[in-house]
């Protein structure tokens, strides 16, 4: 069995803001502007790899018991923008989604209640001293979210192929303003046409997230761990950006059969990656 340390962690995709360092209060700034000039920094697997080794001792470690110093960091014509990991809040949030994901027996399994309990109470505790916090990174797994998509162009895609060692990339990047702008004409659009339901229940909440960040900020969707379980051909072939804006375009026009075909060919793509899960 590999070595946590040295195996490549899977599965997960993310929604990342950066914001520039003129966002973040001092003494946070200077930190992160220290921070930004260091030649090593870690990746999102080393991220994934530290919170595995976290869960090995007994009883597991699901929290992080000192919140995080490190980001992930981009240079934009000259601006530094920072997205800090925010391990040990994101930890918490994860948490509180894990009833959703496993049945009670399972969940006892991985995290014993005893465990989670106290990780809870724990929360509890921070959040009275840190009302207004919110993270910069949203993790999925196994999927992106279709309401992600929305927050994109099909022109803001990168496809990388890799070679050798360096792994395959398939990503996103818009401007904060375009982000939120693509949000809220979607949902015009989708409240006009159809009822409410998860899309737009997730297209709120997600626009509503986007509005705590500052707003020369970059949004960041990668595909993340999901690149090393998908073929290359598929990765490839994959534009679901596109075909999100090209249903809502034509919800927009009238045009069901347009809008039906593009989420068919969503809802294809997307279930062969749900039965990769399946088959693991």
């Amino acid at each position: 069995m590999p070595k946590v340390s040295s195996m490549i962690v899977p599965y997960a995709t993310y929604l990342r803001v950066y914001e520039p360092l003129a966002a973040f209060p001092e003494p946070e700034r200077s930190h992160w502007a220290r921070y930004a000039r260091r030649r090593n920094r870690p990746s999102y697997q080393d991220e994934l790899r530290r919170a595995l080794a976290d869960l090995l001792p007994t009883p597991p470690v699901p929290v992080p018991v000192h919140e995080s110093l490190d980001a992930f960091v981009l240079d934009v014509d000259g601006v530094v923008c920072v997205c800090p990991w925010r391990t040990r809040l994101r930890g918490w949030q994860a948490l509180g989604e894990l009833a959703e994901e496993f049945p009670g027996p399972v969940l006892d399994a991985v995290l014993p209640e005893v465990v989670r309990r106290q990780a809870a109470q724990d929360y509890e505790r921070w959040l009275t001293r840190n009302p207004d916090a919110r993270p910069w990174i949203r993790t999925s797994t196994w999927q992106v979210p279709l309401n992600w998509f929305v927050l994109v162009s099909d022109e803001e895609r990168r496809y990388d192929k890799g070679t050798g060692e360096i792994p395959p990339m398939l990503r996103y990047r818009t401007p904060m303003v375009q982000a939120r702008r693509r949000v809220a004409r979607a949902l015009r659009t989708l409240k006009d046409t159809i009822e409410e339901g998860p899309l737009v229940d997730g297209l709120v909440d997600v626009g509503r997230w986007l509005e705590e960040f500052h707003p020369r900020s970059l949004v960041e969707l990668d595909y993340g761990g999901l690149v090393h379980v998908l073929p290359a051909g598929e990765l490839e072939g994959d534009h679901s950006a596109a075909d999100v804006a090209e249903g809502i375009a034509a919800l927009r026009e009238g045009d069901g059969a347009a809008a039906g075909a593009a989420y068919g060919r969503l809802v294809e793509r997307w279930r062969s990656v749900r039965d990769r899960r399946s088959a693991n």
